[in-house]
């Protein structure tokens, strides 16, 4: 699940609030993720780092499709989604019709954790913005189950397929921000699980000021809404982590 708001994690009701969100406002989640990368530097880092042309390629937490149509673009020749939140698939069913009616993408309801695929069924897997979720809604056990997660992504991979982890790292900051949560998060994917990181500015386009405002008010803090006001544009800086590494 593509983006991440940025009020408090730790806070239980804001984990509640965070899932309930997800579950119930697919419509307005991808109109957020598809207003990100206006520069498509996420595009062009995943194309460096994955060998993605005629490959078959998981989408783990596909969302409502966001990053399937990043695979497309570059030339996967097949896409298989999962995801926990129907009302999230029902709208990537939608946004990529023609690809699910040519057998293009597979769209599966599922946990990540208790994946069920043949080992060696796909050539590279992206994970997009759903692992950090763990470290938020699992905080006494989330290297366990993040661990569960990607052991099962690994064993779906050819030996030797490529692997790519993306998280958020600041919506409406000019260079990645400091958070102790998420950063333990992403020390442990690089110590303990031996990932390496790349940092891209990856910012917000919106049509206009009245639809950043409105979109991004839906899932970030009143503080951060302001902030985008006063700076007066339709444009919103993001930045964002990717931690990659070789299978096998």
């Amino acid at each position: 699940m593509s983006g991440g708001a940025a009020r408090d994690p730790a806070d239980p009701d804001e984990a509640d609030r965070q899932r309930a969100l997800y579950a119930e406002g697919a419509e307005r989640y991808d109109a957020l993720v598809s207003a990100e990368d206006a520069d498509r530097a996420l595009d062009a880092a995943l194309a460096e780092l994955l060998p993605v042309s005629g490959a078959r390629a998981l989408d783990v937490g596909c969302g409502t499709g966001r990053m399937a149509r990043v695979l497309f673009g570059l030339g996967a020749a097949h896409v298989t989604g999962i995801d926990r939140a129907p009302a999230m698939l029902a709208v990537a069913r939608r946004r990529l019709a023609r690809e699910v009616a040519a057998g293009k993408l597979l769209l599966l309801e599922a946990d990540a954790r208790e994946l069920a695929l043949a080992p060696g069924s796909f050539d590279c897997a992206v994970a997009g913005w759903c692992f950090g979720h763990f470290r938020h809604w699992m905080p006494d056990d989330w290297r366990s189950e993040v661990g569960r997660a990607l052991d099962a992504v690994e064993r779906a991979l050819v030996p030797g397929g490529h692997l790519v982890v993306v998280e958020t790292l600041g919506t409406g900051h000019e260079t990645p921000r400091s958070h102790a949560a998420l950063d333990e998060y992403f020390a442990w994917l690089e110590q303990e699980r031996g990932l390496a990181r790349r940092t891209l500015r990856t910012d917000y386009a919106f049509a206009s000021l009245a639809q950043a405002l409105e979109v991004l008010g839906a899932f970030f803090p009143a503080e951060l809404v302001l902030r985008v006001r006063a700076r007066g544009a339709a444009r919103v800086p993001e930045c964002t982590g990717l931690w990659w590494r070789r299978v096998g």
